[in-house]
């Protein structure tokens, strides 16, 4: 069961499942923001336009222009404030998942440099290219005095 869960743990904190968990969170505050922008400005565009209204707040613009004039222009609300929630709420959640990957990535490198700070134990002998101990003063390829 541990081994499970360590490799469930390597899956997790792999960059294309992170970055693609990222994806879809970003996508669906993103989806808020289009769906504000539609319903606050260009909803509002249209039925100004239009003539009947058809179900809710659609109004089909080939139905009636009779009734077109100034007044209807004047009657125009643009309910921005909407769609200026939906980007702050988009920018916070790109902050946090930014500062959550940031945290991760640090991590992850930390881990990796626990792993990468063994010192060497084998050096390489300047006159035949053999791998000797690192306390070696004389070759045993080749017998030459090493003076490092």
């Amino acid at each position: 069961m541990k081994k499970f869960l360590q490799e469930f743990k390597e899956f997790a904190l792999k960059g294309n499942v992170m970055d693609m968990a990222i994806g879809v969170i970003i996508g669906g505050a993103f989806s808020s923001i289009v769906t504000a922008l539609t319903e606050s400005f260009i909803n509002p565009l249209i039925n100004s336009i239009g003539g009947a209204e058809v179900g809710g707040s659609i109004k089909l613009p080939w139905v009636d222009y009779s009734g077109l004039d100034a007044e209807t222009a004047k009657s125009l609300t643009l309910n921005y404030g909407d769609f200026i929630t939906a980007i702050i709420n988009f920018l916070i959640i790109a902050l946090v998942l930014f500062l959550m990957l940031k945290g991760m990535n640090k991590l992850i490198n930390l881990r990796k440099k626990e792993e990468v700070e063994e010192e060497p134990t084998t050096k390489k002998c300047p006159f035949c290219f053999s791998e000797i101990d690192i306390k070696a003063t004389k070759c045993p390829h080749c017998t030459s005095d090493i003076k490092e």
